[in-house]
């Protein structure tokens, strides 16, 4: 599987668009001409099946529309614009229109299981996408509709049983809960839960899990997580994650 690389990986949150244009086509490519490969975002159907790369459940943050994703049809969410200037993207055009990019994609919702992964088979994208979800469920629901194995990552319950429950469970049986996940993409916190320590890297690392640390925006803050092991950071701040990379020597990504 050649989506997961040696550490440090580096991830573009939803691309690079300092002006808060996020999952447009315009961050997507800025973040790629950066020379990043990995690019995360998110996915959504509307009403009528169609996958959007877009983050909230509703148009009203970003864009000069309102209401939900999943109850308007395309041809009107197509009508938005993010920053009231930029396109909601299709999930398959940010796919074909950066071929040799790898995509991190959350799957927001339920309804966006089956038009994601039919888009997966469409476009062999087997090797280019790792399936991301606060859901295990709906993680493992575009797994099981897939013809070839992904990089996944863990939902919140797994990532709990390694972060909290690990010391108590015997390495046979935490293997087992995790032998289905490639890595922890995870915050350093959850509220006043301090997710990623020494030992959860620790335990990831001896399961051959990789840990990646969201949302990482300051340099000091990428470099303690790396001091620690951490094997990737998905940061909005582009930019300034290849300047702590380049100093450390380890840019361009492996």
């Amino acid at each position: 599987m050649s989506y997961l690389r040696p550490a440090p990986m580096a991830f573009a949150h939803r691309g690079f668009s300092p002006g808060g244009l996020e999952n447009t086509l315009t961050a997507f490519r800025a973040a790629w001409d950066l020379g990043f490969t990995h690019l995360e975002t998110d996915v959504h159907a509307t009403s009528d099946g169609v996958l959007v790369a877009f983050h909230d459940d509703t148009l009203d943050r970003v864009t000069d529309r309102a209401g939900r994703i999943a109850e308007l049809p395309w041809a009107e969410v197509s009508g938005a614009r993010i920053g009231g200037v930029e396109r909601v993207l299709r999930f398959e055009e940010l796919a074909e229109a950066l071929p040799d990019a790898c995509l991190n994609v959350d799957v927001k919702a339920a309804s966006a299981v089956v038009p994601f992964a039919a888009a997966v088979e469409r476009l062999g994208l087997h090797d280019r996408v790792l399936v991301a979800s606060f859901s295990d469920a709906r993680r493992r629901a575009v797994l099981s509709r897939l013809s070839r194995p992904v990089a996944s990552s863990a939902g919140m319950r797994t990532t709990a049983l390694l972060a909290f429950g690990g010391p108590a469970l015997p390495a046979g049986v935490l293997a087992r809960l995790v032998r289905d996940v490639d890595c922890f993409q995870v915050p350093e916190r959850q509220g006043q839960l301090r997710v990623v320590t020494p030992r959860f890297v620790e335990r990831a690392h001896a399961l051959g899990k990789q840990v990646h640390v969201w949302t990482v925006n300051e340099p000091a803050d990428m470099d303690r997580l790396l001091d620690l092991g951490v094997d990737g950071l998905l940061t909005d701040r582009a930019d300034v994650l290849r300047a702590v990379l380049a100093a450390r020597g380890a840019w361009p990504p492996a």
